[in-house]
């Protein structure tokens, strides 16, 4: 029932190249940088990364990006990522945008054993429809564009079919957890995570705070340890590092 692994080196090591990764975080906020950092110092690539966005400034995922390790992107956001809007466009990586809502309920979903759900979502949109530049061809066309889904109606409203999504690993971040792997997370920080480790078939978490079990009253377990199998304890320097994306001051 010990799932403390000694660093993050460790509880990364059998992440091979192609591997499929789901991601917590939000911005910068909740993101798992010290796994993120390991997985980088392993040198796998071809990577299948699912989350929110893919990294912020030089940190988070956009570590990875950086250096070329990511294949596609499931997500539902590109922003500022500058790097991000570089590679999609020049066809270098294949990015499938889909609504953020729908995205949190498929890995969700991954994560309980429901195979795919029906949504409002996207209905009469590319979403459903097909269409969505999955990889340009660095000339300005479409390489590979999405699909169209199945949509069904259900007492005159039409739904899109999304399926669930399973990961090889995923990588989370939490404020609290405990050697059996059950995690407390921190106000928005929680995003996310409890979605990305739901779907990992094996879930790493990165904790702030260590505690025995025990320590953490059951009634404010935002994620059980069933859906964790390690557990990294961060160092203090390591827990108090986070990043502003956009500071202002008076």
């Amino acid at each position: 029932m010990d799932k403390v692994v000694a660093t993050a080196a460790e509880a990364v090591a059998d992440v091979g190249d192609g591997a499929s990764l789901a991601v917590g975080g939000f911005g910068l906020s909740g993101v798992p940088n010290v796994l993120i950092g390991a997985v980088h110092g392993t040198g796998v690539g071809d990577l299948r990364v699912v989350s929110n966005n893919c990294g912020a400034m030089d940190s988070g995922l956009a570590v990875l990006l950086s250096a070329g390790r990511i294949a596609r992107v499931t997500g539902s956001y590109i922003g500022s990522n500058k790097e991000f809007a570089r590679q999609y466009l020049a066809g270098e990586l294949e990015v499938e945008l889909i609504p953020q809502g729908t995205l949190a309920e498929r890995l969700r979903a991954g994560g309980c054993g429901i195979p795919a759900f029906y949504t409002p979502a996207g209905v009469g949109t590319q979403v459903a429809e097909g269409g969505l530049p999955w990889r340009y061809d660095g000339s300005g066309g479409v390489a590979l564009a999405s699909p169209p889904k199945e949509v069904r109606a259900f007492d005159g409203v039409e739904y899109v079919l999304e399926h669930g999504i399973r990961t090889d690993f995923a990588l989370v971040r939490a404020a609290r957890g405990d050697r059996h792997g059950n995690l407390v997370f921190n106000k928005s920080a929680r995003n996310f995570n409890p979605l990305a480790a739901m779907a990992g078939k094996v879930t790493i978490a990165e904790v702030e705070e260590l505690v025995e079990p025990g320590g953490i009253d059951p009634d404010e377990v935002h994620l059980p340890g069933v859906f964790v199998q390690r557990v990294v304890a961060l160092t203090p320097e390591q827990a108090r590092e986070k990043g502003i994306e956009k500071r202002t001051t008076r």
